[in-house]
């Protein structure tokens, strides 16, 4: 078989090689386009940076760290909770019918609830709702529904009798530490035979100061007198 080689003639008139055409082309395309591979390497790296970012998982928090959100991160049902001081002491016994914790805001809420405070003289303080929100330390508590709170009648630190004190009223929020009480809807207040009723109230137990607005109606017992020896 036989093959034939093209030749071309070169300036000085020397018979040239077509490989050697194709060869010198060759370089001048390489010499003229290699100018942009800079340019086409640096797109090419951003190409893949990009995809690196959206392919890559989201990193895991810390250690200690959790992230928080508005759905409960746990709960219970038909359960009873006792907290007790340093002295052993019992403060406080809730229980109802299901326990919800919210992270984000670090707040239960209980259905049916029934709450039982203990002061530090050991008096009784018992409040009861259809529902209720308390924070983390349980402080405050807000009842919501067939809102009460009860405390027993018992003596003050002179050796005075306290009567019982009763709140009743469709929300009540209560604030444990600081023994206050106090509603923006209405509300009835029972204290011994006395009856008292306002659109609004706030009560202070320290100061022993109940402030009641709106429509506020008031019902006296007179006190039996004493009898003579």
């Amino acid at each position: 078989m036989l093959m034939a080689t093209a030749a071309y003639k070169g300036p000085s008139g020397s018979r040239v090689p077509g490989w050697r055409i194709w060869l010198d082309r060759l370089s001048l395309f390489w010499e003229r386009t290699s100018i942009y591979i800079p340019v086409l390497l640096m797109g090419l790296l951003a190409l893949g940076t990009y995809w690196l970012v959206r392919n890559t998982p989201a990193s895991l928090p810390p250690d200690g760290q959790r992230v928080v959100g508005s759905e409960p991160d746990y709960y219970m049902r038909r359960f009873g909770i006792k907290t007790f001081d340093d002295v052993g002491q019992l403060k406080s016994d809730v229980s109802g019918a299901e326990l919800r914790h919210y992270p984000d805001t670090d707040t239960l809420e209980i259905d049916k609830a029934l709450i039982r405070s203990y002061s530090i003289k050991g008096r009784l303080t018992t409040s009861t709702g259809d529902r209720a929100l308390t924070n983390g330390d349980g402080s405050e508590v807000q009842l919501i529904g067939n809102a009460r709170v009860v405390r027993e009648a018992g003596v003050d630190p002179d050796g005075q009798e306290v009567p019982r004190l009763e709140f009743q009223g469709e929300f009540l929020h209560v604030f444990v530490t600081d023994e206050r009480v106090k509603s923006h809807l209405p509300v009835v207040i029972t204290r011994g035979s006395d009856r008292f009723a306002g659109d609004t109230f706030a009560y202070d137990n320290l100061d022993r100061v109940a402030d009641l607005h709106g429509r506020v109606k008031v019902l006296l017992v007179p006190r039996k007198a004493a009898s003579a020896p």
